[in-house]
């Protein structure tokens, strides 16, 4: 494994293959009847003694997140908190979302919904947020009740072997959590076995598309996918908004995390009357940032994750330069390190929203200007893209932000304010349309999809009677 901030190599890891995988998916089928029948209270209090061990391994994490990932400090800070965040709230939401609940019924019957695991979970997740959306995702899975079959992104996977080794000193048996390393095909080899009863993963909109063929054809019982994708996210900036706070926001939602968020601002929309000078001050601030090694912590602007994806990028600068679209770039090539992958932030202008067709994922921000008279006509052209992750709109007119929202089915609406760092239990997170099935991530719905429902009905008088009924006689007769 190397470094994205200089190259350096940081460990070694040994990638799995098809033969892997399905041992994996076997030893993690015949886990799955022990940790199903477990205590659901039991679940619940691995993943907070969980979120307690990575609590108390911040320093050890965050070292692994700028190592491996690139991160400055803040964001790895930032991760771990959440990573944390989500082990407590998960446990919280077990008990009360997956809670046997009774039902309405006539005397003598008793009727109960109760929530099991489904099986062996194939999660599959990102490098962007190696630690807690590999770890959200594997939590969710194991307190509802499911073995679990964790495949980390190929870039991150020291991260992602530190977890598993935290969870399974918090109590979840090594029958119940594998840890498989590899790229895509390992991925695609869990998804195609028939013993894989359901699958989480967070990535592209295109790899997404593959899985759910996948699975679609696998002659064996329909089972959900729950997926996070991409997003193009536009922020919508009217004459009203206050061009300092729109500024800030900007600068953080596009280039904090070298743009390689998922929520990362795609697409700022401003409206004609104001559009010059706030580009000109967005590209002033841009300019101020410091880009560099990310353990440094003066550097705003990290690395990207690596040498694939840092030439994806200098291609698309490249070919808007040769266009003549390029508005900004940050300038300071004499101070770059000498190795790793960054790319500096760049700004881009665009003829119309409709221009932007894909997801961008870097520090890159592409600006279009809108009329007044317009503001639909663009709104039509957003949501014809397809995507709904993240929305930002700036202005202080109430019905303006009421018409835009309206209009837009993103997952995550942000008003005059950045777009980025959705916070568990808070801002649940996800998209719809090509960027996501839903239900959301931190959120109260998420736990559910991860297990089956099942009704329980019992003649309670077919012991001889109606039992509450006796008893409820029998407290009568005392009482009087």
């Amino acid at each position: 494994m190397l470094s994205p901030i200089d190259a350096k190599a940081i460990g070694r890891v040994g990638e799995g293959n098809d033969a892997l995988a399905a041992a994996a998916v076997a030893a993690a089928q015949a886990g799955f009847l022990p940790w199903a029948a477990a205590a659901l209270d039991m679940r619940a209090g691995v993943l907070e003694r969980a979120g307690d061990l990575l609590e108390a391994r911040r320093g050890r994490l965050i070292a692994l997140l700028q190592a491996e990932g690139g991160k400055t400090l803040d964001d790895a800070m930032a991760e771990v908190r959440e990573a944390v965040d989500f082990c407590r709230y998960y446990a919280l939401e077990a008990r009360r979302t997956l809670a046997p609940l009774a039902l309405p019924g006539p005397t003598g019957e008793a009727n109960e919904l109760r929530y099991r695991g489904r099986g062996v979970f194939a999660c599959i997740s990102p490098w962007n947020f190696p630690l807690s959306i590999f770890l959200g995702q594997v939590s969710a899975a194991l307190v509802a009740g499911n073995t679990v079959v964790a495949k980390p992104a190929e870039q991150t996977p020291l991260i992602a072997a530190e977890v598993v080794r935290a969870l399974h000193q918090a109590g979840v048996p090594a029958s119940a959590l594998h840890l498989l390393p590899g790229d895509g095909k390992v991925g695609a080899a869990l998804v195609a076995d028939r013993l894989v009863a359901g699958v989480a993963f967070t990535g592209s909109t295109e790899v997404a598309r593959a899985i759910n063929r996948a699975l679609a054809a696998k002659e064996a019982p329909i089972v959900p996918l729950i997926a996070e994708t991409g997003g193009i996210n536009p922020m919508i900036v009217d004459a009203t908004a206050l061009p300092e706070q729109v500024t800030d926001d900007v600068v953080t939602s596009a280039f904090r995390s070298a743009g390689q968020r998922c929520s990362a601002l795609r697409l700022l929309c401003v409206q004609e009357d104001v559009a010059e000078p706030i580009v000109e001050m967005i590209a002033g601030a841009a300019r101020e940032l410091k880009l560099g090694d990310p353990r440094e912590p003066s550097t705003h602007v990290g690395p990207v994750i690596d040498a694939e994806a840092k030439d994806k990028l200098d291609r698309w600068i490249a070919d808007h330069e040769r266009k003549n679209r390029v508005r900004f770039r940050w300038d300071w090539f004499n101070s770059l390190p000498a190795r790793g992958t960054y790319v500096p932030p760049a700004i881009i202008m665009l003829e119309r929203a409709a221009d932007l067709r894909e997801e961008v994922f870097g520090p890159i921000l592409h600006v279009v200007r809108w009329r007044s008279r317009e503001l639909d006509a663009l709104l039509d052209e957003i949501a014809a893209n397809g995507y709904g992750l993240t929305l930002g709109v700036h202005s202080r007119i109430d019905a303006t932000v009421d018409h835009v929202v309206a209009r837009l089915a993103h997952g995550n609406v942000y008003v005059n304010r950045s777009m980025i760092g959705a916070v568990v239990g808070t801002q649940p997170f996800g998209g719809v349309g090509l960027s996501g099935t839903g239900p959301k991530a931190g959120g109260p719905n998420y736990l559910r999809r991860f297990a089956t429902e099942q009704v329980a009905t019992i003649n309670t008088a077919a012991a001889g009677g109606n039992a509450s009924l006796l008893a409820g006689e029998e407290s009568a007769v005392e009482q009087s």
